[in-house]
């Protein structure tokens, strides 16, 4: 048993405690802590990669207590993709924070830890009701960081927020009473194995938990109609508070993922079927409600927001098909809208810093410090992020575009994905052009630019040109991902290899 599968989880918890014991020492002594905990979580994101990269299952069974009884968390392809992207993302999100921002509020780094610490535990652990117990964990830490700094609108954004979640949390726990009360267990690969022989009697409501489930998920994720807390919330948090939110909209779409291909995905007529029915017809309108508030946003961080509901709606619509090349073009698109989008909410800090009036808002014309330096990493970043080439956004809308070509719906996701992408061309177009192009000039002398923020914020609008120059391994690693989700008899095998033997015995 490796006990490095268990660092992902006990290293932000430790330092988050730890934080919290030296709160009252220098900020300082807090930054290096912090720091030093996310370091070591890219370190062992990128062993994770490694790890999984040749296709075993790694299992880790707390206390050594055995599955189904004791808690296992499980790490796969699907899994180090989500952890080493966390990581380097919350890297790049608190070096930001260090230059200034964490001092606006209390205890910013030990909260900051501790939804690192709910996020790597939900991508990890092979149990649904361990998955809600870290889905708890991220959530409260998110509350505390969303109402980071203070402020009427962040309270505001904050109470539908709580709100919102605590609902989809009691709806999360009926649907796990449910499911233990018709099968008796909640370790995913038991679940699966017990939902594939349920009786017809018992169909129905499974049926139900799986629709409860899609609720559930469908408010982590942000989909249309569950998806109005989300602008308001993003838009009001700090910059690298919001950067490291682009995150948790995508812990939903993974535990869609995970939950329905491998628990409700076993035997000749899937319990999924019903609700995998509703992904399509919501995920499109979710892109087509998110393209339109993209051209209709105010601001750069409230466009960023419905930028993070046009990927969600991409990424769900494009899972919707449910083969192979739609999910790896579908996760390869995952790594590149959550990298620009968290890009995104830290260049409108950077431009509301620098700007003489509105901060980020597009009203008037406002004159804006150093204009050319921002002008083109503006530029740069967009033209990644509308999905023109040569950068990831195109690949990946390439991509998606080549696996649903052949399909009965493919038409309808081409039509509202490029809808989507050229408005979003218009209002990037729009917006550049008003602040960088004829803004006028600055009345008094520009605020010194913070060079490390401009070259963190550099760094990664990078991760786009790295992807799209590093395509071909990237597609091949997501590919192969892929096909392993397809497979979920192998999952079953790696956690329970007893059960699924007698499982596959009674089959035949």
């Amino acid at each position: 048993m490796n006990h490095l599968m268990i660092l992902p989880i006990l290293i932000p918890l430790i330092a988050g405690a730890s934080l919290l014991l030296v709160y009252r020492y220098k900020t300082g002594r807090q930054r290096s802590i912090s720091v030093t905990s996310t370091v070591l979580l890219t370190l062992l994101g990128v062993w994770a990669l490694v790890t999984a990269g040749s296709g075993d299952y790694l299992i880790y069974q707390a206390g050594n207590w055995q599955a189904p009884f004791g808690i296992v968390l499980v790490l796969d392809r699907l899994s180090a993709v989500m952890l080493a992207l966390t990581s380097g993302l919350a890297l790049f999100c608190v070096l930001y924070a260090c230059r200034g921002i964490d001092r606006q509020g209390a205890h910013f780094h030990a909260l900051f830890q501790f939804q690192l610490a709910g996020i790597n535990g939900a991508f990890l652990t092979g149990d649904l009701f361990n998955l809600f117990v870290f889905f708890e964990v991220l959530l409260i830490a998110s509350y505390a960081l969303l109402l980071h700094g203070g402020g009427r609108a962040r309270s505001r954004a904050g109470l539908h927020y709580v709100i919102i979640n605590l609902v989809g949390s009691a709806l999360f726990l009926l649907a796990l009473g449910i499911l233990y009360g018709l099968t008796g267990t909640l370790n995913m690969a038991d679940l699966a194995i017990e939902v594939a022989g349920a009786g017809d009697n018992d169909r129905a409501l499974l049926t139900g938990a799986s629709m409860l489930l899609l609720v559930v998920f469908g408010i982590k994720a942000a989909i249309l109609p569950l998806l109005f807390w989300l602008p308001r919330a993003y838009s009001s948090a700090s910059a690298p508070v919001a950067a490291l939110f682009a995150i948790m909209t995508k812990v939903g779409i993974y535990a869609m993922v995970r939950v329905f291909l491998l628990v409700f995905g076993l035997g000749e007529s899937p319990v999924n079927e019903t609700a995998w029915g509703w992904v399509w017809p919501l995920a499109l309108l979710t892109l087509a409600l998110g393209g339109v508030g993209v051209l209709g946003s105010a601001s750069l961080r409230t466009k960023t927001a419905y930028l993070v509901i046009v990927s969600v709606g991409t990424l769900l619509a494009t899972l919707s098909f449910v083969t192979t090349a739609s999910l790896a073009a579908a996760l390869f698109y995952l790594i590149h809208s959550t990298c620009m989008t968290a890009v995104f909410f830290l260049l409108a800090d950077l431009v509301g810093r620098h700007r003489e009036q509105g901060y980020d808002r597009f009203t008037g014309i406002s004159p804006v410090g150093h204009r050319w330096l921002l002008g083109t990493l503006f530029f740069v970043a967009a033209v990644s992020l509308a999905g023109l080439p040569p950068f990831s956004g195109f690949v990946s809308k390439l991509w998606i575009l080549q696996a649903t070509s052949g399909a009965e719906d493919g038409f309808w996701l081409w039509a509202v994905l490029l809808s989507a992408a050229l408005l979003t061309i218009t209002a990037m177009s729009r917006a550049g052009s008003s602040w960088f192009w004829k803004p006028g000039e600055l009345t008094v002398a520009a605020k010194p630019l913070d060079r490390k923020c401009f070259a963190l914020v550099w760094l990664m609008t990078g991760v786009s040109v790295v992807l799209s120059v590093m395509a071909e391994p990237v597609s091949q690693y997501l590919l192969l991902t892929a096909e392993q989700l397809h497979a979920p008899e192998h999952y079953l095998q790696a956690v329970l290899p007893e059960t699924f033997t007698r499982y596959q015995e009674a089959a035949r």
